[in-house]
């Protein structure tokens, strides 16, 4: 596997972020710039997305091991872990995988449950635009309103959208093997033994990600994890509640046992 994209900011003991489906590290970078005081924050695009490699095969533990060997080519010998949706999930199965390496986990808005999708109209979608037709980013945009009407999925969307240097434009993302891998995205992930490091897991108050039974889960399965529900936000916590994530993750990461 050649090596991921990333960006990294700021100085001090290492922190990894880890996007969600269809995202790029750029989703993040605010967040990561803020929290650079403090750490050196490493964003990564995983495979299939943003500027990382495209591959035939995108499952949590081929992303958790994409991880490790991230952090061995920077030689980092361990790390905090936070990951957002697809990247929650990849960060829980990194904590399953490589346990000496992570020091501690923030898991927002995802449980380590199957999920019954919701992305199909998404897929379907982005699979509908003729991207080797079209001339400009207003016609993809047209192209994506036929599916979906709401204009901040569309808009996320659309930063995956790459002009050519020939001209013309390609997805960033690897459409093709993530919608061959959907139901792998969705999956359940199975633990070998409970997960001793210290865990936070932010939810939005308006999500439905995270609910009571899947607490009692997490609880089973990651022994040290604590719960903060932030108010007012959906499942993109970090876009619509960033000050109170970051605080609430600078606080979690800097206290000392």
């Amino acid at each position: 596997m050649p090596e991921l994209n990333y960006k990294s900011f700021g100085s001090g003991p290492p922190l990894i972020i880890l996007h969600g489906l269809f995202g790029t590290l750029d989703n993040w970078q605010t967040i990561a710039k803020k929290l650079a005081d403090d750490f050196t924050v490493f964003i990564l695009d995983l495979r299939n997305h943003g500027k990382s490699p495209h591959t035939q095969e995108h499952t949590y533990s081929l992303m958790a091991e994409d991880l490790s060997q991230f952090m061995e080519s920077q030689w980092i010998y361990k790390a905090h872990v936070l990951g957002h949706s697809m990247g929650g999930k990849t960060a829980m199965q990194f904590a399953n995988d490589f346990p000496d390496m992570l020091d501690k986990l923030v898991v927002v808005d995802i449980a380590p449950k199957v999920y019954a999708g919701g992305h199909q109209h998404i897929l379907e979608a982005l699979l509908s635009v003729d991207i080797d037709a079209v001339q400009s980013r207003k016609e993809v945009e047209q192209q994506l309103s036929k599916y979906i009407e709401e204009d901040g999925v569309k808009l996320f969307l659309m930063k995956n959208l790459s002009r050519k240097k020939e001209g013309g434009f390609r997805w960033k993302m690897n459409l093709q093997t993530l919608n061959r891998s959907y139901l792998n995205i969705l999956s359940a992930l199975q633990f070998e033994e409970p997960i001793e490091s210290p865990s936070l897991f932010i939810y939005g108050g308006n999500s439905s990600y995270i609910n009571s039974e899947d607490k009692v889960n997490i609880q089973d399965n990651f022994v040290n994890a604590r719960f903060l529900k932030v108010e007012n936000a959906g499942h993109w916590v970090h876009a619509e509640q960033p000050q109170i994530l970051t605080d609430a993750v600078r606080d979690f990461l800097m206290e000392t046992e």
